[in-house]
């Protein structure tokens, strides 16, 4: 599997120095006593991000959330250890950075895309998605000085995400802007993942990180605590949270209020899910099996365009699948208002898989996918036991042939 991004026991440590001194005579007569302490913003971070792959990086405030970034986007050089990064980065490390404040919008986007490496022609070419993007087409002539926040974040991030990179570095940015504003950033990011760009998001919203992301990663106080399954990384943030003495909530999506939680509607509930039980009285599945997943909801009101989603993660935290409804049957769930409960089932036909646990994750969401309406909370597992000696993660429908002939004929 090819790597958009390889970090290599990257540390970076910063020189705190004591007090400084402010005239010549003060550091004539005071050098010897003003003392530099050594800051460990990174401690020997080691992962890497494929190709296409979305990486959730969650942690406290100076964790080396922001100092990562930095490192892969080149704007500092980590103290030891290598980055690689492979294709075209833009990097939304703080919307509006860059921007010169005497300059006007239109100008600004000219001067973000020529440092990015892009020609005037290119950038006349998508200038009008970038305006139309952010918002500003009454005020793109006029100084950025004179733009509202709101108005600062709109440009920036159009700026960043109309310039197709190959990999987005995200930081803290989907936190800024109304709720609109927010909505349509999680739609760009959907969009590039169905294109198959390879994004790092930065944020304290463990939320948005289940919504969005294949993987996560936890750091704390420089050091990586975990790189793998979202749940499992979104559990070892609140932990390293409650070791601090910081109050977690019970209610996940509000355990930081430094960024958005994925926008939640209430009018559809789950009531219940399950897995079909292995057939024959077998304690697990075997490759080819039937396996039906499915989850029993009710609305209390009327909903358009219900969209369910099946999610599949092995015991590892790789995902194996992200589907939805309107994928496999092409056309998203209309729902009558007080409607009896209702189900949907997802079934894998001939299961292709081998020896292993595997997770399931259930969602109900809008057409856009923008808002959740309900996602399982239970665990819904299954096992596979191929029953032989071949290993692996993937039963392929295989068959070989084979021609011997005598070494000495042609």
């Amino acid at each position: 599997m090819v790597n958009s991004i390889e970090i290599e026991h990257v540390s970076k440590i910063y020189k705190k120095h004591s007090e400084p001194t402010k005239t010549l005579k003060d550091k004539v007569f005071s050098f010897r006593d003003n003392k530099t302490e050594k800051f460990l913003a990174l401690d020997a971070v080691h992962f890497s991000v494929s190709v296409g792959e979305t990486i959730g990086i969650l942690g406290h405030n100076g964790s080396g959330k922001s100092t990562l970034l930095k490192c892969i986007a080149g704007t500092i050089r980590p103290t030891s250890g290598v980055v690689r990064v492979r294709g075209r980065l833009s990097a939304l490390l703080e919307l509006g950075a860059g921007f010169h404040p005497d300059l006007t919008g239109r100008e600004n986007v000219y001067l973000n895309g020529s440092i990015l490496g892009f020609t005037k022609q290119r950038i006349d070419q998508i200038f009008d998605e970038i305006v139309a993007f952010a918002e500003l087409e009454d005020f793109i002539d006029s100084q950025v000085k004179h733009y509202s926040s709101g108005m600062y974040a709109r440009l920036g991030f159009a700026v960043a995400v109309n310039l197709e990179p190959d990999v987005l570095l995200v930081d803290e940015v989907l936190a800024v802007g109304d709720e609109a504003f927010q909505r349509k950033c999680i739609e760009r990011v959907r969009g590039f993942q169905l294109e198959g760009r390879t994004i790092l998001l930065v944020t304290h919203a463990p939320e948005l990180v289940r919504q969005l992301c294949d993987r996560s990663v936890v750091l704390d106080h420089g050091k990586m605590l975990h790189v793998g399954d979202v749940s499992e990384g979104v559990a070892v943030y609140r932990r390293s949270l409650a070791n601090r003495g910081i109050e977690v909530p019970d209610d996940p999506a509000e355990a930081e209020t430094e960024g958005p939680a994925v926008p939640t509607k209430d009018t559809v509930a789950i009531q219940r899910v399950w897995v079909e039980p292995p057939p024959d009285g077998r304690s697990a599945h075997q490759p080819g099996d039937r396996v039906s997943v499915g989850l029993r909801y009710r609305a209390s009101e009327e909903v358009q365009g219900l969209r369910g989603r099946f999610i599949l993660h092995s015991h590892d935290g790789i995902l194996l699948a992200n589907i939805s409804t309107l994928d496999i049957r092409g056309s998203d769930i209309a729902l009558s208002a007080e409607s009896s409960e209702e189900e949907i089932v997802f079934t894998i036909n001939d299961l292709p898989l081998m020896d292993g646990r595997y997770f399931v994750t259930l969602l109900l969401q809008d057409q856009t996918e923008t808002f959740e309406y309900a996602r399982s909370e239970q665990e819904i597992a299954f096992d596979v036991s191929s029953g032989g000696p071949v290993t692996g993660r993937v039963a392929f429908d295989m068959a070989v042939t084979a021609t011997a002939k005598v070494p000495w004929e042609s």
